[in-house]
């Protein structure tokens, strides 16, 4: 069962791969920003800024770490050149919503091109594409909308 949580208190052994009982605290007040590219984590971590939130930025092999240690209310994801720079992040993400039972973590693509709904429906744990460049006018409000959608 995932609890939405607004604090920053962060919960050692709450990934999948722990052995106890499974209470998952989701944290909407932050956000998991991850891709290869430092300059692109910078720009996507102000941006979630600007929407009161707090980033953590990671590349996707810490970002694996991150995720059996809390949940964020959202993962951004940078694709890289060939959308594939997070794909060993997305059976972590489908676990954690398997377990939760909910939409948590809601998760963006960061993507080189722009995606219909027949992409994203292939792509089971994106609720989201928005496509580079980067800027606030596309990316804050659909994290806006995603955190909206999971505080109901």
């Amino acid at each position: 069962m995932i609890k939405s949580r607004s604090d920053s208190s962060r919960r050692p052994g709450i990934g999948p791969t722990d052995q106890s009982p499974a209470v998952f605290t989701v944290d909407l007040s932050k956000v998991l920003v991850v891709g290869k590219s430092q300059i692109n984590r910078i720009v996507v971590s102000k941006i979630v800024e600007r929407s009161g939130l707090r980033p953590i930025s990671e590349d996707p092999e810490t970002a694996l770490r991150t995720l059996q240690t809390m949940v964020p209310g959202t993962v951004v994801l940078d694709g890289g050149v060939d959308n594939t720079d997070c794909q060993a992040l997305m059976g972590q993400l489908v676990t954690l919503r398997r377990l939760s039972g909910t939409e948590a973590p809601c998760v963006i693509l960061l993507s080189t091109r722009i995606m219909d709904a027949d992409d994203l429906s292939a792509l089971t744990a994106i609720d989201a594409a928005v496509a580079k460049p980067i800027t606030p006018e596309l990316l804050q409000p659909v994290v806006d909308r995603l955190l909206d959608r999971l505080r109901g």
